[in-house]
C-alpha cells in the first residue's frame, strides 16, 4: 500500500550543490539519501513529496557541507500481509511466478498458483493445470494476496492466488 510519511532529519547538502537555491539543493540531497532505500517500518522509499521545513544550516568543523535539519513528507510503499494486489507475471521458473506488484517482485510458489496440481512448462516458459487447463505465463495481469512479507537483507513478498477472486485476471473474466 502507497503511504505519505512525514519524517524530521538533518539533511547534507554538499558544496557542488551551493549554486541552487537552497530548496532545491535540499530536496536533491534527501532524494540522494532516501529514494530506494527500504525501512522495515515506512517500506521501500520511491520519492519526495515536498519539503515543508528547512531550518539554519550549520558548517561543522572539517566538513565542507552545510547541515540543514528538514521537514518533509516521502511517499512509501509498504506491504501488508492479507492485503489484496493487482500485478504482473515477469518470470516463470520451476517453482513459481515473480509477479511485479508496485515496487518489489512477489513470490507465488507453484503449490500457490491455483487449485490443481501445476505442471512447469520450460519450454514455453509456463505454468499450467492438469485439470483445469489453466495457463499462467509472464506478461499476465494477475491478482493475488500477499501471505508474507520480508523487508530485511533480501526482501521477500510471498503471494498466493488459490482463493476465490484470485489469479490470472483473464481466467476471472471468463467466469
Amino acid at each position: 500500500m502507497y503511504h505519505i510519511v512525514r519524517v524530521e532529519d538533518d539533511i547534507s547538502v554538499p558544496p557542488s550543490k551551493f549554486d541552487l537555491p537552497v530548496e532545491e539543493a535540499v530536496k536533491e540531497s534527501i532524494s540522494e539519501k532516501f529514494e530506494g532505500m527500504i525501512k522495515n517500518d515506512i517500506g521501500v522509499i520511491l520519492s519526495v513529496v515536498t519539503v515543508e521545513e528547512i531550518g539554519d544550516g550549520k558548517v561543522l568543523p572539517e566538513d565542507g557541507s552545510v547541515h540543514y535539519p528538514v521537514v518533509f513528507k516521502l511517499l512509501t510503499w509498504l506491504p501488508k500481509e492479507q492485503e489484496v494486489v493487482e500485478g504482473e507475471v515477469v518470470d516463470i521458473t520451476e517453482f513459481g511466478a515473480f509477479i511485479r506488484i508496485g515496487p518489489v517482485d512477489g513470490l507465488v510458489h507453484i503449490s500457490q498458483v491455483m487449485d490443481d496440481f501445476v505442471s512447469y512448462d520450460e519450454k514455453n516458459s509456463q505454468l499450467t493445470g492438469k485439470t483445469s487447463k489453466k495457463v499462467l505465463k509472464e506478461g499476465d495481469a494477475v491478482r493475488a494476496r500477499i501471505i508474507s512479507v520480508s523487508l530485511k537483507e533480501q526482501n521477500k513478498v510471498g503471494l498466493t492466488m488459490r482463493q476465490p477472486n484470485l489469479g490470472a485476471l483473464r481466467w476471472l473474466n471468463k467466469g
